[in-house]
């Protein structure tokens, strides 16, 4: 017997409905200072934006501020054009507290 309760516990809160991921899988990206790049997958986006997760312990977080924008490298699975350079700006940085992320940060991504 399922608990009608567990369901309202764990409904969707956020403001914004997310949707797949669309054309983009996943991102690379470059910050100064740091010696590589760094490759996130796109996990959902909504209106204003998209989302990746990086690990709460990541040197990329030191070097990424709300506010930011980076030159990101976006990759599709479409045959016909499998990447696009593209100014994106970094719109949150939110720690996951509890959950299946737990120990990430959502950055929001938003292409300016």
């Amino acid at each position: 017997m399922q608990d009608n309760n567990y369901n309202d516990k764990f409904s969707e809160r956020r403001s914004e409905q997310r949707n797949d991921a669309g054309q983009y899988q996943s991102v690379q990206l470059t910050v100064p200072g740091l010696p590589s790049f760094y490759m996130f997958k796109i996990w959902n986006i909504s209106s204003k934006g998209m989302c990746i997760l990086v690990k709460h312990d990541s040197a990329i977080l030191k070097h990424l501020k709300v506010g930011d924008k980076l030159q990101m490298t976006y990759f599709t699975d479409s045959p016909q054009k499998t990447s696009e350079e593209l100014t994106t700006r970094i719109e949150h940085i939110t720690q996951n507290q509890a959950g299946r992320f737990e120990g990430h940060y959502l950055v929001g991504l938003s292409i300016t």
